[in-house]
């Protein structure tokens, strides 16, 4: 829900309206409107209703702005966690020709002291 309200507070700024006119025309009082768009109110069928009315917006379009916001931050964090994995894999691969190369190393002491 704090996309949500993300999105309410987005649309308020878009009109230049102030929480207290909001509020007003929710009937709620000020803290109460904060809290909607703090994502720390869940937000009701009706009071979204009215919400949608007040932006003149669909319904559906503040569920959307909800769903395809938390989509767009999961997608967001799958890249970040791929890139994660491609470092590790590079790290792991550099780590890995170090100990050859040490492997490599130890043999040749190996061989030399017993000549």
């Amino acid at each position: 829900m704090k996309n949500l309200g993300k999105h309410i507070k987005k649309l308020r700024l878009q009109c230049g309206w102030t929480q207290v006119k909001v509020a007003n025309q929710l009937d709620i009082s000020i803290p109460a409107f904060s809290k909607i768009e703090a994502g720390i109110t869940i937000i009701n069928i009706m009071r979204l209703k009215q919400i949608a009315d007040i932006f003149n917006v669909p319904v559906a379009s503040l569920l959307y702005a909800e769903f395809h916001e938390s989509q767009y931050t999961t997608d967001n964090r799958i890249k970040e966690l791929q890139k994660s994995l491609s470092e590790r894999d590079e790290n792991i691969l550099e780590l890995q020709k170090k100990i050859i190369g040490l492997y490599e190393k130890q043999e040749q002491w190996a061989t030399e002291e017993s000549r």
